[in-house]
């Protein structure tokens, strides 16, 4: 075991110094492309500032054939795009790396980190197990951030595909400084678990509760009778206790994949119920759904309007306020503050959101 005296001193010699904070940059919306899809990666420079993270996928969607030409490709847009990745860049670049036991994972390291490590914002790992993966990947980092010359830490981002990672969740989150958060993988995650659905995320039919029968004036209950049912979410649970892992570590949460393109309602819903629960973010597999999720994960005018209105009637934060008939105290000021700050992160990179923000008067 570290010293934790010697858990904020670089793992290579001359590595970066670790963070002790992890910036909390907007990231609503976690868009993958396919570098080796010539199509898709000439579409990135368009949608460089339209998007909080433009993520160059390298792992399960990616053919084993074209593993090398994803790779190639995603050093030249990471080199040839302006405004990607990198301090002050108005859109993070990101990476998902193959996973950790496949013949790819480490040319994927060691090509990248030299061509492209100072734009490379994040490194999303999948399939983490435990703690002892991302020391292994923060160690690998060091060494080649040495090697390469960079000043700033590259950070690390996990993805909870498998039934021991959820155990081990705590553990995954505190193993690094580098930790920047993690996504929820529900389609590999439920195959791991033998959950009996075939979605990428959302919710199932079957899994439901059913109202209570009826009863008759001799109080019999009429199990036949017509019922409401409420379907209900599966992955409740782990998105709860993925959120409590990150705020415990000072991390952030994310949603990950929603499978059924189409089906925009239900995915809106599915984005809403990760940002009431504490995701800052989702992952976009379609264009259509980065707009939902920058609409989800940005406070709404009328909830901005009454956080300030809390924040502005409690003055140095003690005691308590009545405000439309409803108590308002000091929990009440610190859930408020989560929605001022970030509106006030958010404002600094969308336009939009900073001109409704500003529309807004405290009465």
């Amino acid at each position: 075991m570290r010293s934790a005296k010697d858990f904020f001193r670089p793992l290579a010699v001359g590595a970066p110094e670790p963070l002790r904070e992890i910036p909390a940059r907007p990231s609503r919306a976690i868009h993958f492309f396919d570098p080796s899809n010539e199509k898709m990666a000439g579409k990135v420079p368009g949608m460089v500032g339209t998007v909080d993270v433009l993520l160059g996928n390298l792992e399960d969607a990616v053919k084993a054939d074209n593993k090398v030409a994803a790779r190639e490709g995603l050093v030249k847009i990471g080199q040839s795009t302006e405004g990607l990745g990198g301090e002050g860049a108005s859109t993070q670049l990101w990476t998902r790396v193959n996973a950790l036991d496949s013949p790819w994972f480490l040319d994927d390291l060691t090509t990248l980190i030299p061509a492209i490590g100072d734009k490379l914002d994040v490194v999303m790992v999948p399939k983490v197990q435990g703690a002892e993966d991302i020391q292994y990947v923060d160690r690998l980092l060091a060494q080649l951030e040495a090697k390469a010359g960079l000043t700033r830490p590259i950070l690390i981002h996990a993805i909870l595909e498998t039934a021991r990672g959820v155990v081990n969740v705590e553990e995954i989150c505190g193993a690094s400084p580098r930790m920047q958060g993690l996504s929820l993988g529900p389609a590999d995650l439920a195959a791991d678990r033998r959950m009996k659905t075939t979605r990428v995320g959302g919710g199932h039919p079957g899994y439901l509760v059913r109202q209570d029968p009826p009863v008759n004036d001799l109080g019999v209950a009429q199990v036949d009778a017509d019922r409401s049912s409420y379907q209900q979410d599966l992955w409740h649970y782990t998105i709860a206790r993925m959120v409590d892992a990150c705020a415990m570590h000072g991390i952030f949460p994310y949603y990950g994949p929603f499978g059924d393109i189409a089906d925009v309602v239900a995915c809106e819903d599915q984005f809403r119920n990760a940002f009431l629960l504490g995701c800052v973010g989702t992952w976009s597999l379609h264009p259509k759904q980065i707009q939902i999720a920058k609409r989800v994960f940005s406070p709404s005018v009328e909830d901005v309007t009454h956080a300030r209105r809390v924040v502005a009637a409690m003055g140095d934060g003690t005691g308590a306020v009545m405000l439309d008939g409803k108590m308002e105290d000091d929990a009440s000021l610190k859930q408020c503050l989560v929605m001022v700050e970030l509106a006030e992160e958010l404002a600094k990179i969308d336009e939009d959101l900073r001109a409704a923000y500003d529309a807004i008067e405290v009465a």
